[in-house]
């Protein structure tokens, strides 16, 4: 298993809107995750900051890149671009985290 982290943002006043749409997860968005070997996905939100921090299980770093492909994850990277700051191909700006302590 491969622990994952990165910080990420949303657009100051948006925060309700990304918290709806993520209640909201799209069923083949999940199953498509899921099956590039994600589990215990969260994101926390610094209400402050607007910052989040997402945190994934992986299997794979290879087939975990290749959910970027798929058309499902594009789609929910436009749909998401409104109120996240975002790269050209929709993705959202992220950067990666680097594991320092693990209490297992």
């Amino acid at each position: 298993m491969i622990r994952k982290a990165f910080l990420m943002s949303v657009r100051p006043g948006c925060e309700a809107e990304y918290r709806r749409r993520h209640d909201e997860l799209w069923p083949a968005l999940a199953e498509t995750l899921k099956a590039h070997g994600a589990s215990n996905y969260s994101i926390f939100l610094d209400s402050v900051s607007c910052q989040l921090f997402a945190y994934v299980e992986i299997g794979d770093e290879a087939c975990w890149q290749a959910v970027a492909t798929t058309r499902i994850c594009q789609e929910w990277w436009a749909y998401m671009k409104e109120i996240m700051p975002s790269n050209p191909d929709n993705s959202p700006i992220s950067r990666e985290l680097v594991s320092v302590f693990c209490l297992p």
